[in-house]
């Protein structure tokens, strides 16, 4: 299985307007072959210091991928390329990671 953690940061104030488009895109990544699990998250509240936040510009991606095929398809998939092409303008940065089980 292959993981990944994607921590998106958008330009102040959009992080709304990106999430719009995520979550429209949502159905098409899990009916993808070998998607397990692909999903945005954000800070939760409550936890104080126990905690360290991304930040209101910010969300995270957490995905699960049955292996690398799965996860190289996902990223040429049309309608990445098309999510990609809406929100290139309203975001920051992007940092990838993608992890293996310990």
């Amino acid at each position: 299985m292959i993981h990944v953690v994607a921590v998106i940061t958008t330009k102040p104030g959009q992080r709304e307007n990106v999430l719009t488009e995520f979550r429209a895109n949502v159905p098409a990544v899990l009916a993808e072959d070998g998607c397990i699990e692909y999903g945005p998250t954000v800070d939760a509240d409550g936890f104080g210091s126990f905690q360290t936040r991304f930040g209101a510009d910010s969300f995270v991606v957490i995905e699960k991928w049955r292996d690398a095929q799965a996860l190289k398809a996902h990223a040429a998939a049309p309608h990445m390329t098309a999510y990609a092409a809406k929100v290139k303008d309203l975001i920051a940065s992007r940092v990838v990671h993608i992890l293996s089980p310990a």
